[in-house]
């Protein structure tokens, strides 16, 4: 699988509702940067994409620009992403033009777990023929304001 088949794939598992953690890497050095929130460390990084898998729902994710640079063991990419879904414990409705950017690294598949390290599994585990997985070690998500 390439790192842009593992980002796309991310894109799938948020409209489904399907278990996120699984996308990143282990670790206290991983960081994911959401519109609202910074998370820190695998550990943070799980709490958080588990209480918005929760929490939310009628996640719409439109790729309108992905581009993606893979190395040997690393990659990066950039998005812009057309981003709604439904608070649930709320009940609100939000819509974003998003820009998305991060970093991934290419890991050996754990035997334990069946992927990168991650502690949770599901399809964003899939490996490639090399038995390893691509995993997000860095993300940020935000949306732009005008600053007039």
């Amino acid at each position: 699988m390439s790192a842009e088949d593992r980002v796309r794939h991310y894109y799938d598992a948020l409209r489904s509702g399907d278990s996120l953690a699984p996308f990143f890497a282990t670790g206290e050095g991983v960081v994911k940067v959401g519109i609202s929130e910074r998370l820190v460390g695998h550990d943070e990084v799980a709490a958080g994409l588990r209480d918005q898998t929760e929490t939310t729902t009628g996640w719409t994710v439109e790729s309108r620009d992905l581009r993606v640079t893979e190395r040997d063991s690393h990659a990066w990419f950039a998005d812009s992403v057309w981003l709604a879904w439904t608070d649930t414990d709320l009940n609100v409705r939000y819509e974003f033009d998003t820009r998305w950017s991060g970093t991934l690294e290419r890991r050996e598949v754990d035997a334990a777990t069946g992927n990168g390290g991650a502690t949770e599994s599901d399809h964003g585990t899939e490996n490639d023929d090399t038995g390893q997985v691509w995993q997000f070690v860095g993300m940020h998500v935000s949306t732009a304001r005008d600053l007039g």
